[in-house]
């Protein structure tokens, strides 16, 4: 909108012509609403535009604002609404002031309304976990490898928050991954002296809260868990659906010798020598307990001093699309999630039948044939989470994601549980609120000055039939003497 004062007006906006400082001045001049548009397919969107966006979101976020924010998918209703305000808007700035006036009294408005309630903070609600695993064979104290994804998405506006590569690909190699081993462990021959152990965490949007209560109930309450025991490490799967390049992010560099250096060694190998094209690398980052939020995932496990990885295909924490509405579909290359599980398949599986040190060549492939990745499986698990938002506060215990996330888990694995968390009522640390999806009504009306310029056009009409019948007999005669024809002389 071009007008300077906003108060008591709603700004729609487009996702193409979006910017920080528009929206900034918005806020400022107090306007009753802001409506930002997005379009349907976001993968036709500018890849600047996106970018920039992603980057903008965390700051919309950490804004308090007491001017109500809305996100809206573009449909033709709302585009003729957006159309008409532009055309009335632009069309202001060329005119006169007398056309102004008459353009203003009788142009179409919008009174955009919306009848949902104050929002609620949500007690009890309960972030829900899972795990399966695989036994190993060959004695009590077997050591455990433990795969983790966290399957909730995040962005500015939770019910538009899809997350596909984050973390929609981390899942979706989790279940392949639980598949491919699920097989090995079924034969004598292939059935492996180590413990499999998988993961998928809840509230990993929200400094990884599922992981926390689960290694707070296997760690503190109990006296039998496979993480008590003999951990060889935990490795961690986030965003893993594009890229060419892999990224090991660590709060310790492994010491040689130990299980966690050789994933590290068997990772390099099998990029070196069956996808050279991959760019693989270790990044070492320190926990910093002083932030309010954790880098990683494994950083919850290091703080238990458990040997813990991420893999990623971002080489940091901070970059934008971990925690983006624009996290989309189109944002997952199928072929390219499908070798990063090839690649984390193999050189798990290295690690488990120790192949290195019995002499098995860096080219050898395991997964084959009859045992290879599927990329059919995995797009079809990617497909289902990015079909709903899955934001924490969305995905309840009765949610159909969790419901068939636990069914998948029970085809592979044993043992499946659910593992639940909910915020302490004395010192919560998240709070979900309702109301995160309104309708918003638009009603076509006229400006106020309409309303005026109407009645005084009835009042002056009034006005001028009554000086009509009072002055009847004064009218009549003018009216006479013009219609009547003059007479003929002789």
């Amino acid at each position: 909108m071009a007008l300077e004062v906003l108060s008591r007006r709603c700004v729609i906006m487009r996702l193409a012509d979006f910017s920080y400082d528009k929206y900034q001045k918005a806020l400022r001049q107090s306007a009753g609403a802001v409506v930002i548009i997005l379009p349907k397919n976001m993968s036709a969107v500018p890849q600047d535009i996106v970018q920039q966006f992603m980057e903008l979101e965390p700051e919309m976020l950490a804004t308090e604002t007491i001017v109500p924010v809305y996100f809206a998918m573009e449909d033709d209703e709302l585009m003729s609404i957006y159309t008409q305000t532009l055309t009335s808007s632009s069309s202001q700035g060329s005119l006169s002031a007398a056309e102004v006036l008459l353009h203003t009294a009788t142009a179409n408005g919008f009174q955009m309304v919306t009848s949902g309630a104050q929002s609620k903070a949500i007690n009890d609600w309960a972030i829900t976990s899972l795990e399966g695993r695989l036994a190993g064979v060959g004695g009590e104290d077997l050591p455990t490898i433990v795969v983790v994804a966290h399957y909730d998405s995040f962005g500015v506006a939770p019910w538009l928050s899809y997350g596909a590569d984050s973390n929609g690909s981390g899942v979706s190699m989790l279940l392949e991954l639980a598949r491919l081993f699920s097989k090995l462990y079924t034969y004598k021959r292939t059935h492996a002296a180590y413990n499999l152990l998988f993961f998928v965490s809840g509230g990993g949007k929200f400094n990884y809260q599922g992981t926390k209560r689960w290694l707070e109930d296997n760690l503190d309450h109990t006296d039998s868990s496979l993480l008590q025991d003999n951990v060889a490490f935990v490795l961690c799967l986030d965003t893993l659906g594009n890229g060419d390049s892999l990224h090991l992010h660590v709060s310790k560099p492994p010491k040689e010798g130990t299980p966690q250096y050789a994933l590290l060694k068997e990772l390099e190998m099998v990029v070196m020598s069956q996808y050279p094209e991959v760019k693989f690398s270790m990044v070492h980052k320190k926990i910093n307990l002083a932030d309010d939020m954790l880098a990683w995932e494994h950083e919850r496990f290091g703080i238990r001093r458990l040997p813990a990885f991420t893999l990623s295909h971002l080489p940091s924490h901070r970059l934008a699309q971990r925690s983006s509405i624009m996290d989309v579909r189109p944002h997952v290359d199928v072929k390219k999630l499908g070798r990063n599980t090839k690649v984390v398949a193999e050189a798990l599986a290295r690690v488990i039948y120790n192949l290195t040190e019995k002499g098995a060549p860096g080219d050898l492939q395991i997964f084959t044939e009859q045992m290879q990745v599927q990329e059919e499986h995995l797009s079809a698990v990617v497909d289902w989470l990015t079909a709903q938002p899955r934001a924490a506060q969305l995905v309840d215990k009765d949610s159909s994601v969790v419901s068939t996330l636990e069914y998948h888990l029970g085809r592979y694995l044993k043992d499946v549980k659910r593992h639940y968390v909910k915020a302490d009522k004395r010192d919560p640390e998240f709070v979900f609120y309702d109301q995160l999806k309104q309708t918003m009504n638009a009603y076509r009306v006229k400006p106020a000055i309409f309303d005026l310029l109407l009645a005084v056009c009835i009042a002056a009409y009034l006005g001028m039939m009554y000086l009509a019948i009072q002055n009847f007999g004064v009218l009549y005669g003018v009216v006479r003497r013009i219609t009547q024809p003059k007479a003929k002389s002789h």
